[in-house]
């Protein structure tokens, strides 16, 4: 009986062994997965700090624009009310934007030179040039 024994002692450290050496090689195969899912992960954090560095700078980017459109925009309402200012100041330009009304209108050579006291080749030409 103590040869029997003997020999299950020693299947068991065979098996043991076995599986002991099958488990080694399960864990350097799961290791070196690790290993490349680290190196992926960096280089995934490597990628996403790059873009949200650019992202940044597009924001920054995009609202310096922002402010520039705006200030152009006030400009541009301050030179057409200056704009607008100036037509209204001039008589001569009232009477040509009337003028150009009454062609709108469709008055004739005659009307344009009595109502805005043009001479006939200006209200030839204001025609000629703004009748539909």
């Amino acid at each position: 009986m103590g040869d029997e024994l003997l020999i299950a002692a020693l299947a068991c450290v065979i098996v043991s062994l076995i599986l002991v050496i099958f488990l080694f090689k399960r864990i350097t195969k799961l290791s070196t997965k690790v290993e490349a899912l680290t190196v992926l992960v960096k280089q995934s954090d490597k990628q996403r700090e790059t873009v949200k560095r650019e992202l940044n700078e597009l924001r920054s980017g995009t609202i310096g624009m922002g402010r520039r459109i705006v200030e152009l925009e006030k400009k541009l309402i301050k030179q057409s009310e200056v704009i607008e200012e100036a037509s209204q100041q001039d008589p001569q330009a009232k009477l040509y934007s009337r003028a150009l009304k009454m062609v709108e209108l469709g008055a004739g050579i005659d009307e344009l030179m009595q109502e805005c006291e043009l001479p006939k080749a200006e209200a030839e030409l204001i025609i000629r040039l703004h009748a539909k």
